[in-house]
């Protein structure tokens, strides 16, 4: 026991003597002053990086649609006519237009601005974010599509509005590209198109610009935003893996595809994608949300006819649920039934709760 004992007090000393040497060669008071220096600003510089990563991340607060789509026409009568009285409200489809100006200026404007195509710190090492900002760039395109080819024609041979013909094809470059096309200036360049709509649709003298809120034009946006929140259902409820039957051609008599595909299909989203994908679902939902809320003010007199008002605002109530502070550092992807909570599992809950009311929106809207 006793040599033990002096084996291991040896022992230590030669190692305190080592860890000495180390410390004073390579960061202690005899390294040099450019060494020390230069291992300071790498420590001051990554704390900066990481709050600013922090500060980057927070995503922004929900706003209040009715305001900003009256602010936003009142600009636009005000441009148009400076001379005339302010409209007591705006017109018909100057909230939807309004609310999609005002997403994307949010989407480029927010704190740390648009980083899905940042190559330098901290937006090169921010996943959660770009995500985010993809999941509101899908519920643009589809709207300006929409708005293009549904809302603004009155039948499916009229002349589309040469504001939201330029405006549309803005939306779908590339949301990652980092030379030319920038994505910050098409989409801006897409927003300056639509604020040009909605300066037009406040002034009588532009008679071309026009809105129609029917009930057969609400369906065909309902109807792309069905799918995808379908998918985005689907997605997040793999997170825990799942085996699903394929039904791919159920239903359809005489129906082929391509190529064929097993019966039994293995579901599961990638572990380093799990974050991605809840944050995209919580991106589209937050556009879809105020989406939603400047749809129920422009389509008022065609819910009201159809009784269709208290559907649009239990989708918005589901939608609103997905808004909810996230109170773990990481999203965590526990089993089904596990101890381990499941972020994912609780958004797709709640998706797929708004997709199915948006289902039974679009059946009570084809109802004469």
């Amino acid at each position: 026991m006793e040599l033990f004992n002096r084996l291991r007090a040896r022992w230590n000393r030669s190692y305190n003597d080592m860890s000495e040497t180390l410390a004073e060669d390579y960061v202690g008071e005899h390294a040099p002053k450019g060494l020390r220096y230069s291992l300071i600003g790498l420590m001051i510089l990554f704390i900066l990086l990481a709050l600013l990563g922090w500060y980057w991340s927070n995503e922004p607060e929900p706003f209040d649609v009715q305001t900003i789509s009256y602010e936003a026409a009142l600009q636009a009568a005000l441009q148009a006519a400076p001379q005339t009285a302010p409209p007591a409200a705006p017109v018909i489809g100057a909230a939807t237009t309004a609310s999609l100006i005002h997403v994307i200026d949010l989407m480029l404007h927010k704190p740390g601005g648009y980083l899905a195509n940042d190559v330098t710190p901290p937006g090169l090492w921010l996943d959660n974010v770009p995500s985010w900002e993809f999941g509101v760039l899908v519920q643009v395109r589809d709207l300006s599509k929409a708005m293009r080819e549904s809302f603004s024609r009155s039948q499916s041979q009229s002349t589309e509005d040469r504001d939201l013909a330029l405006a549309e094809p803005r939306f779908n470059v590339d949301h990652r590209s980092w030379a030319v096309p920038w994505p910050e200036s098409e989409y801006a360049d897409g927003r300056d198109y639509l604020h040009s709509y909605l300066q037009r649709l406040g002034d009588e003298k532009e008679f071309d610009a026009q809105f129609y809120a029917r009930a057969d034009n609400l369906r065909y946006w309902l109807s792309t935003v069905e799918t995808r929140l379908g998918s985005l259902s689907q997605r997040l409820s793999a997170s825990v893996g799942q085996r699903r039957i394929n039904t791919d051609l159920s239903g359809a008599a005489g129906a082929r595809q391509s190529t064929p595909s097993p019966q039994d299909l293995m579901v599961k989203t990638d572990w380093l994608q799990i974050d991605n994908v809840f944050y995209e679902a919580r991106g589209t939902s937050w556009a879809l949300l105020h989406f939603l809320q400047a749809i129920e003010i422009d389509f008022a007199d065609v819910l009201e006819k159809k009784n269709a008002r208290t559907s649009v605002r239990q989708i918005i109530r589901e939608l609103e649920m997905t808004q909810q502070p996230v109170n773990a550092p990481i999203i965590v992807n526990g089993e089904g039934f596990g101890v381990l909570a499941n972020h994912s599992l609780v958004m797709a809950s709640y998706i797929s709760r708004a997709n199915a009311a948006i289902i039974d929106l679009r059946e009570l809207l084809s109802q004469g």
